[in-house]
C-alpha cells in the first residue's frame, strides 16, 4: 500500500500543472499589461505625425471649438479631446459620439493633421483583459487565469517554506537548479505584487462574475448599486426639455425661456468662457481629459466635462461634471460613491497604476517584467525538469512535454517577437492602406503563428536562440527604423524615452541569447535527450 501524500506534495502538484495548463495564458496577460502601463506612450510613439507642444487645455480648447464652429455649426453635440501630459493629441467630433474616430488638430494652430490610422497601445491594454476575444469570452477567461494565478501562488507559498533562504539564493551554471533559483526569487521577491495585482484584476469585473448581490439587493440596477441615478450625493441636471424651478432657473440665466420653443426656433446664444470651467473641474476631479458640448451655440447649450481616467488611486471612470453652456452655471457635480463602489474603484485604481505619476508607472513596469520573468522561468523549469528524464512518465508524457516545450518557445519569446513586430508594422505598412489598425493586429498575430512554426520545425535550443535573437534585433533596431521612416523621429522626450526602453529590452534579450543553451552540467551519458536549455 503506497504511502499517502502529505499537503505540500498534493500542492506541488497543483502548482506544477496548473502552472502549466494556465502559465502561457498567463505570461501573455502579464506581459501585454506590462506595456500597457505606457499605452498612451505607445500612442503617441505610434503615431509619429502628432507634434509635441506645450500648449495649454484653455488654448487647446478653444481653437477645437473655432474648428468645429466653422465646419460643423449645426452639429447635435460637439465632442473635444484635450491634450494632457500623457497625450498630447488635440481630437474633435460631431455628433453624439464622444469616444473614438474623430479628426485629430494641431494644438498649436487648430489646423487638421492626417494622422495614420493604428491599432496604438489600446491594442495591449484591450488584449490584457479579452485576449482579443469578444469582450464577455475574454474577460471570463482571463478571470479563469486570475483565479488559476491565485491558486498558484498560495500553494507556491504553501510549498517554498525557506521564502528568505530562496531569495537569496542563486547558483548560476547549475542547470534546472538555476531556473528554480531564479523562479524562487522572482517569486519572493514581488510576492505582495503579485498577490495585489491577482485581486485587483478580479475585483475590478466583480459585477461580471457575481451578479448575483446587485440583482438582489438592487433589481439589477447597477446605476442605483454605484450610488447613481440621483443618490449618493450626486447633484443631477435635468434632462432636455424637462420644466421644473430649477431648469427655469438655469435657462433664465442663459437668456432662454423657462420651457423653452422646439429645437429649430430656440434663441442662438454664445458659449460661455471655458476657461473657468476647466479650472472648476480640475480642482474637483483632477486633470481633465475631454469635454462635451450640447446644443453648441444655443442658450440650452450644455458642457460636460470628464477628468483623465485613473488620475488618483480612485479609479475616475464614469466621472463628470456638468455647466450650464451660456452661464456657466454648475448643473452635477462628480457623484460620492458608497462604500463598496468607492473600495472598487480604488482597488481598480492599484490596478491600472494610473496614480502616482510616472514613477509609479515605471515601478510597476518594472514588476510586471519581473512578474513576466517569474512566469517564464516556470514553464521553462517544467521541461527543463522532464527532459532529463524523458521516459521516466511513459512514452506519451515524454512527447507531451516535448511539444509543451515548442509551445514555451512560442509563447515567451514568440510573444516578445510579436509585440515589438507590430511597432514595426506601424512604421512599415502604407499610410493610406485601408483598415490599417486591423493590418498591425493581423501582423502581431501571424507573427505570433510564424513562431509557433519555427518552434515546430527547428530543434529547441536553436529555436529559443533564434527567437530571442530575432525580438533582441528587432528592439535593437527600433531607433533606425524611426530614422529611415519619420521626418523628425525624436521631436519629443517621450517617444525617445520609449526607443531607450526598447534599446535596453533588446540588451536584456541578447544577452539571454548568448547564454541560453551554453553548456553547464553534462546529462548522463546513456541519456540520449537533447541537450538541456541552461544558463552560465
Amino acid at each position: 500500500m503506497s504511502k499517502p501524500q502529505t499537503i505540500t506534495q498534493k500542492l506541488s502538484w497543483l502548482h506544477t500543472w496548473g502552472g502549466l495548463i494556465f502559465g502561457w495564458l498567463l505570461f501573455a496577460i502579464f506581459l501585454t499589461g506590462t506595456l500597457a502601463v505606457f499605452d498612451k506612450e505607445i500612442d503617441e510613439w505610434m503615431r509619429p505625425e502628432i507634434p509635441a507642444h506645450d500648449v495649454s487645455q484653455v488654448d487647446a480648447a478653444k481653437r477645437a471649438l473655432a474648428y468645429l464652429q466653422a465646419r460643423h455649426p449645426d452639429a447635435s453635440a460637439w465632442n473635444i479631446g484635450l491634450p494632457t501630459e500623457r497625450s498630447p493629441g488635440l481630437s474633435v467630433s460631431a455628433g453624439e459620439q464622444r469616444r473614438g474616430g474623430g479628426e485629430q488638430l494641431d494644438p498649436r494652430s487648430g489646423e487638421r493633421l492626417d494622422v495614420r490610422e493604428t491599432a496604438g497601445g489600446g491594442f495591449f491594454f484591450r488584449f490584457h483583459f479579452t485576449l482579443n476575444l469578444p469582450r464577455n469570452i475574454g474577460i471570463w477567461v482571463v478571470g479563469l487565469a486570475a483565479v488559476a494565478m491565485l491558486v498558484a501562488l498560495v500553494s507556491g507559498i504553501v510549498i517554498h517554506k525557506k521564502f528568505f533562504k530562496e531569495f537569496f539564493t542563486f547558483r548560476p551554471n547549475k542547470g534546472q537548479r538555476s531556473w528554480l533559483d531564479a523562479h524562487n526569487a522572482s517569486g519572493v521577491l514581488l510576492l505582495p505584487f503579485h498577490l495585489m495585482i491577482t485581486y485587483t484584476g478580479l475585483v475590478i469585473f466583480y459585477l461580471i462574475y457575481m451578479p448575483a448581490a446587485v440583482d438582489a439587493l438592487f433589481d439589477g440596477n447597477r446605476e442605483a448599486a454605484f450610488g447613481r441615478g440621483g443618490q449618493g450625493g450626486e447633484q443631477r441636471a435635468p434632462r432636455e426639455g424637462q420644466g421644473g424651478e430649477r431648469m427655469g432657473r438655469n435657462a433664465e440665466q442663459g437668456g432662454a425661456h423657462e420651457h423653452g420653443p422646439v429645437r429649430g426656433e430656440r434663441p442662438q446664444a454664445e458659449l460661455t468662457d471655458l476657461a473657468p470651467l476647466l479650472a472648476e473641474a480640475e480642482r474637483l476631479m483632477g486633470p481633465v481629459g475631454s469635454l462635451s458640448i450640447r446644443n453648441p451655440g444655443r442658450a440650452d447649450a450644455l458642457i460636460e466635462v470628464r477628468p483623465v481616467l485613473g488620475n488618483r488611486i480612485e479609479l475616475t471612470k464614469g466621472q463628470s461634471m456638468q455647466f450650464h453652456g451660456v452661464s456657466g452655471a454648475l448643473l452635477r457635480a462628480p457623484n460620492v460613491a458608497r462604500p463598496v463602489p468607492l473600495t472598487q474603484r480604488v482597488m481598480a485604481g492599484l490596478h491600472f497604476a494610473q496614480f502616482g505619476g510616472y514613477p509609479m508607472r515605471w515601478l510597476y513596469f518594472v514588476c510586471g517584467l519581473v512578474s513576466s520573468a517569474m512566469i517564464a522561468t516556470g514553464l521553462v523549469l517544467f521541461t527543463v525538469k522532464r527532459r532529463r528524464r524523458p521516459d521516466a512518465e511513459g512514452a506519451l508524457a515524454a512527447r507531451m512535454h516535448a511539444n509543451a516545450e515548442r509551445v514555451n518557445i512560442a509563447a515567451i519569446a514568440g510573444l516578445g517577437i510579436a509585440c515589438v513586430g507590430m511597432l514595426w508594422a506601424n512604421r512599415l505598412l502604407p499610410v493610406e492602406l485601408a483598415d490599417r489598425a486591423g493590418w498591425e493586429v493581423q501582423v502581431f498575430f501571424g507573427l505570433w503563428l510564424l513562431t509557433l512554426l519555427h518552434a515546430c520545425l527547428r530543434p529547441c535550443l536553436q529555436a529559443w536562440r533564434e527567437q530571442l535573437g530575432a525580438a533582441a534585433a528587432l528592439c535593437l533596431a527600433l531607433p533606425l527604423l524611426s530614422l529611415l521612416t519619420v521626418e523628425q523621429p525624436w521631436a519629443d522626450d517621450t517617444r525617445l524615452l520609449l526607443e531607450l526602453t526598447g534599446l535596453a529590452c533588446g540588451a536584456l534579450m541578447a544577452w539571454t541569447t548568448w547564454r541560453v543553451g551554453r553548456p553547464g552540467e553534462k546529462p548522463a551519458p546513456r541519456r540520449k535527450a537533447q541537450p538541456a536549455l541552461e544558463v552560465n
